[in-house]
Protein backbone atom coordinates (compact mmCIF):
# COMPACT_ATOMS: atom_id res chain seq x y z
CA UNK A 1 0.00 0.00 0.00
CA UNK A 2 1.09 3.64 -0.71
CA UNK A 3 1.86 5.92 1.94
CA UNK A 4 0.84 9.31 1.29
CA UNK A 5 3.09 12.02 2.54
CA UNK A 6 6.30 9.76 3.24
CA UNK A 7 9.14 10.60 1.78
CA UNK A 8 10.61 8.57 -0.49
CA UNK A 9 13.91 7.74 -2.93
CA UNK A 10 13.40 8.18 -6.34
CA UNK A 11 14.03 4.95 -6.40
CA UNK A 12 10.75 3.45 -4.92
CA UNK A 13 8.95 6.16 -6.40
CA UNK A 14 9.88 4.76 -10.02
CA UNK A 15 9.05 1.34 -8.33
CA UNK A 16 5.40 2.63 -8.29
CA UNK A 17 5.49 4.46 -11.03
CA UNK A 18 6.64 1.85 -14.03
CA UNK A 19 3.81 -0.61 -12.90
CA UNK A 20 0.48 2.29 -12.84
CA UNK A 21 1.81 3.49 -16.26
CA UNK A 22 1.66 0.19 -17.60
CA UNK A 23 -1.60 -0.51 -16.43
CA UNK A 24 -2.61 2.67 -17.50
CA UNK A 25 -1.32 2.29 -21.10
CA UNK A 26 -3.09 -1.07 -21.38
CA UNK A 27 -6.33 0.62 -20.32
CA UNK A 28 -5.74 3.65 -21.71
CA UNK A 29 -7.95 5.58 -23.75
CA UNK A 30 -12.40 6.41 -23.25
CA UNK A 31 -13.24 2.85 -24.27
CA UNK A 32 -11.34 0.05 -23.32
CA UNK A 33 -12.82 0.15 -20.05
CA UNK A 34 -16.45 -0.18 -21.61
CA UNK A 35 -15.28 -3.11 -23.41
CA UNK A 36 -14.53 -4.93 -20.62
CA UNK A 37 -17.54 -4.49 -19.32
CA UNK A 38 -19.58 -5.41 -21.63
CA UNK A 39 -18.34 -8.58 -21.87
CA UNK A 40 -17.79 -9.07 -18.70
CA UNK A 41 -22.02 -9.79 -18.26
CA UNK A 42 -21.56 -12.52 -20.66
CA UNK A 43 -20.27 -13.47 -24.31
CA UNK A 44 -21.20 -11.09 -26.91
CA UNK A 45 -21.44 -10.42 -30.52
CA UNK A 46 -19.60 -7.54 -32.34
CA UNK A 47 -22.83 -5.30 -32.86
CA UNK A 48 -24.23 -6.32 -29.59
CA UNK A 49 -20.83 -4.56 -27.98
CA UNK A 50 -21.46 -1.44 -30.66
CA UNK A 51 -25.16 -1.41 -29.08
CA UNK A 52 -24.44 -1.05 -25.63
CA UNK A 53 -21.71 1.20 -26.07
CA UNK A 54 -23.27 4.42 -27.11
CA UNK A 55 -21.12 6.86 -29.26
CA UNK A 56 -18.25 4.28 -29.88
CA UNK A 57 -17.75 3.88 -33.91
CA UNK A 58 -17.13 0.54 -35.69
CA UNK A 59 -13.68 1.39 -36.50
CA UNK A 60 -13.08 2.39 -33.03
CA UNK A 61 -14.40 -1.13 -31.68
CA UNK A 62 -12.53 -3.13 -33.84
CA UNK A 63 -9.32 -1.52 -32.77
CA UNK A 64 -10.34 -1.43 -29.26
CA UNK A 65 -11.30 -5.20 -29.38
CA UNK A 66 -7.96 -6.16 -31.33
CA UNK A 67 -5.54 -4.25 -28.02
CA UNK A 68 -8.00 -5.96 -25.74
CA UNK A 69 -7.61 -9.37 -27.47
CA UNK A 70 -3.33 -9.04 -27.86
CA UNK A 71 -3.53 -8.31 -24.18
CA UNK A 72 -5.43 -11.05 -23.20
CA UNK A 73 -8.23 -9.82 -21.63
CA UNK A 74 -10.71 -10.52 -23.74
CA UNK A 75 -10.92 -14.10 -26.04
CA UNK A 76 -12.40 -13.70 -29.94
CA UNK A 77 -14.17 -16.88 -30.91
CA UNK A 78 -14.82 -17.00 -34.58
CA UNK A 79 -17.91 -20.27 -34.38
CA UNK A 80 -18.32 -22.42 -37.65
CA UNK A 81 -21.13 -21.23 -39.21
CA UNK A 82 -22.17 -19.35 -42.51
CA UNK A 83 -21.74 -17.06 -42.37
CA UNK A 84 -19.04 -17.32 -39.83
CA UNK A 85 -19.65 -15.93 -36.44
CA UNK A 86 -17.69 -14.09 -34.28
CA UNK A 87 -18.31 -13.88 -30.24
CA UNK A 88 -16.15 -12.01 -27.30
CA UNK A 89 -15.79 -12.74 -23.82
CA UNK A 90 -13.92 -11.66 -21.11
CA UNK A 91 -10.87 -13.96 -20.39
CA UNK A 92 -9.90 -15.17 -16.77
CA UNK A 93 -6.82 -12.33 -17.09
CA UNK A 94 -9.46 -9.83 -17.76
CA UNK A 95 -11.91 -10.84 -14.26
CA UNK A 96 -8.86 -9.72 -12.60
CA UNK A 97 -9.52 -5.89 -13.28
CA UNK A 98 -12.76 -6.53 -11.33
CA UNK A 99 -11.96 -5.38 -8.17
CA UNK A 100 -9.92 -2.30 -10.36
CA UNK A 101 -13.31 -1.41 -11.97
CA UNK A 102 -15.28 -1.52 -9.01
CA UNK A 103 -13.22 0.83 -6.89
CA UNK A 104 -12.88 3.27 -9.93
CA UNK A 105 -16.81 2.65 -10.61
CA UNK A 106 -16.74 3.86 -6.54
CA UNK A 107 -14.74 6.67 -7.06
CA UNK A 108 -16.46 8.37 -9.90
CA UNK A 109 -19.80 7.98 -7.85
CA UNK A 110 -18.15 9.45 -4.79
CA UNK A 111 -16.62 12.36 -7.35
CA UNK A 112 -19.59 13.04 -9.14
CA UNK A 113 -21.61 13.70 -5.81
CA UNK A 114 -18.94 16.05 -4.69
CA UNK A 115 -18.57 18.20 -7.53
CA UNK A 116 -22.18 18.39 -9.48
CA UNK A 117 -23.85 17.23 -6.12
CA UNK A 118 -25.57 14.18 -8.06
Amino acid sequence: MIKYNQEHSPEECSKMIVPVRDALEILNGKWKLPIILSVSFGTKRFKQISKEINGITDKMLSKELKDLELNQLIKRTVLDTFPPTVEYSITEHGKSLEKLIEELRNWGTEHRRKIIGK
